[in-house]
């Protein structure tokens, strides 16, 4: 079946855009999302990004855990499938994990499935997540629209996109596992995976799609929930710097993957040689 391949601004379905067409970008030329941006931001960042966009990654254990929460959570999403066996060291539990990847499944250990559907169960116990996901909206919607500034495509896939209403203020829940949901835990959280960016990226995609017809700018909530019992979930949004921040952040890699894309130049690290000096904090070491 031919990938599906988008020319016009708009939002789409599920149905419409499965997650691995979704990853593997429909828009000819190329299209920026909010990770691609972070990637860009690093050191050495273009020539990274034009690797892994030409080489993507096949999802490793903890995404596929991730993305079995997200299916019961969201109720969308690849198909789960039992591996009825405590490990993957016979040979039909390790046929039984690579037929399930085959059809473009979820494949869980019999405890993997339990813990899953723990956590699925613990969440529905939480008001504000429960509300969160549950107000008017829809699942896994992918958005894709050309920034006015830049004039470069940006794309974002919702876990949950909220139906725009001109009576009130977006909220757009976005749901993370972690191990620790505490809020010093993910506030370190939010600058190592960089959720800043997130909590400015996805509000600006919405505002592009439904800006004429929501009664204020949207704003991100973050479900976090812990991967160890109790499963204790917690709901954050951020603080307006952070989001400051964020903008600012992506508005950098917008005008890196401008330029990079205008002059077909991906580059790494400076070609010639550099003065180094130790970091700040090795002059405090003692002989």
């Amino acid at each position: 079946m031919a990938r599906p391949v988008i020319t016009e601004p708009g939002v789409y379905s599920p149905t419409q855009l499965p997650e691995d067409a979704y990853h593997a970008d429909p828009v000819p030329g190329g299209s920026l999302s909010q990770s691609g941006a972070k990637t860009l931001l690093k050191e050495g960042g273009p020539a990274l990004f034009a690797w892994q966009r030409a080489n993507p990654k096949p999802p490793s254990k903890a995404m596929e855990l991730g993305s079995a929460a997200h299916q019961l959570v969201l109720g969308t999403g690849a198909e789960l499938v039992e591996v009825k066996a405590d490990d993957y060291y016979t040979k039909a539990a390790k046929q039984a994990r690579d037929e399930a990847r085959k059809a473009g499944n979820v494949p869980l250990l019999t405890k993997e499935l339990a813990v899953v559907n723990a956590m699925a169960a613990e969440l529905r116990k939480h008001e504000w997540a429960q509300w969160l996901l549950t107000q008017p909206g829809r699942p896994e919607m992918s958005a894709f629209w050309q920034d006015p500034d830049y004039k470069v495509w940006r794309r974002l896939r919702w876990d949950f996109m909220p139906e725009p209403d001109p009576a009130r203020r977006p909220v757009i829940p976005d749901y993370k596992t972690a191990a620790s949901a505490g809020p010093k835990a993910f506030a370190k959280a939010l600058a190592d995976f960089g959720y800043h960016h997130q909590g400015d990226w996805y509000p600006a995609g919405y505002a592009a799609m439904f800006g004429d017809r929501i009664g204020d700018y949207p704003v991100m909530a973050f479900i976090v929930q812990e991967k160890e019992p109790p499963y204790r979930v917690a709901v954050y949004q951020l603080h307006p710097d952070a989001l400051k921040l964020g903008r600012k952040r992506n508005e950098k890699a917008l005008a890196i993957y401008r330029e990079c894309t205008e002059n077909d130049d991906w580059p790494g690290y400076e070609p010639g040689p550099q003065v180094l000096d130790l970091p700040y904090w090795a002059y405090g070491e003692e002989d």
